[in-house]
């Protein structure tokens, strides 16, 4: 439903070379080099979750965006729409939160703006930010799908569905899914390492709303190729999927906050997975399937059971205000 509003709106009114990518940034020609522009909104409910909150999934948000291009993140805006009575004590623990992650993600918060609006129209706080990176000399874009071949492999960086489960148990204050944290983390310094092993990664998005059944989706869309998992791959940890069972809920759909799937060369697939391995945020990261010649434009998993299923995009979403 969200494609369809940005193709039926946005795209018929905005319709330029640079938009028309569809990517989550814009790669920009600066004269000497590539420049990288991106944007993005944070309506999460409730602001604060296990693991995070809606500052810090400001600041990893964009991070990710930019970096999953290939692009070096540098600096950001910050817009703030506040409710009328939000106290500022929650305002200075939004902010803190910001400043600390983009300290570690060695990024600048450059320039902003506040809005406030009246009571009862904000939910305490809206935040818009955008970001810019530059991409290093000699570093393909990797934000879009041209390069991808039959045989590719596709590599996922970690356990699925957490940031979804984590702000669904605050919201839902759901004691049994308490354990579980949302993966919220700036992925930039991961991509960097693995872009240093390998100059073969085709293509890299970071699984947001919508999770990776919809990337996976996005990228074969009207493609000649295919995509072939492996359920008994998927690397979906014990507490996650015990909740999505109980709720009737796909993990394969459920959003991220700190995870991205990476559509590889075969020939570099295990040096960038060990590679992987060696950073905090690549430990649990998996081969889960490969680029197929078979069923172009579909997603086809192979179930644990032996059968195989067809991944479909969402229609709607699973859980609403998740980041």
């Amino acid at each position: 439903m969200t494609q369809q509003l940005i193709r039926e709106v946005f795209l018929h009114h905005f319709n330029n070379e640079w938009l028309c990518g569809l990517s989550d940034s814009a790669m920009l020609s600066n004269g000497s080099g590539r420049t990288v522009f991106t944007t993005d909104s944070f309506v999460v409910d409730p602001l604060f979750f296990p693991g995070g909150d809606i500052g810090k999934l400001a600041v990893c948000g964009t991070v990710n965006d930019l970096a999953v291009t290939g692009a070096i993140p540098a600096y950001l805006s910050a817009g703030f729409i506040l409710e009328e009575g939000l106290t500022l004590e929650t305002l200075h623990r939004i902010a803190a939160s910001m400043a600390e992650e983009a300290r570690h993600a060695g990024v600048q918060i450059v320039t902003g703006d506040t809005k406030v609006v009246h009571r009862g129209k904000a939910d305490g706080v809206f935040i818009n930010t955008s970001g810019i990176g530059f991409l290093p000399a000699g570093r393909a874009d990797l934000s879009n799908t041209a390069g991808i071949r039959p045989g590719d492999r596709i590599i996922v960086n970690g356990h699925l569905g957490e940031h979804g489960v984590a702000v669904l148990s605050a919201r839902e204050e759901l004691e049994v899914a308490s354990q579980v944290h949302s993966d919220c983390a700036s992925l930039n310094a991961l991509i960097d390492q693995m872009c240093q092993v390998s100059g073969k990664i085709r293509f890299m998005r970071d699984l947001t709303r919508g999770g990776l059944a919809t990337v996976l989706c996005e990228v074969t869309d009207h493609a000649d190729f295919g995509l072939y998992l492996l359920e008994d791959k998927m690397p979906v940890g014990e507490a996650v999927r015990g909740i999505c069972e109980m709720l009737g809920m796909d993990p394969l759909y459920m959003a991220n906050e700190g995870k991205l799937v990476a559509i590889v060369d075969p020939a570099d697939a295990d040096d960038l997975l060990g590679a992987m391995h060696e950073h905090p945020l690549g430990a649990n990261a998996q081969v889960i399937g490969q680029v197929a010649g078979q069923h172009p434009g579909q997603v086809v998993m192979e179930t644990q059971v032996g059968g195989r299923r067809i991944i479909e995009p969402l229609t709607g979403e699973q859980l609403p205000r998740i980041c």
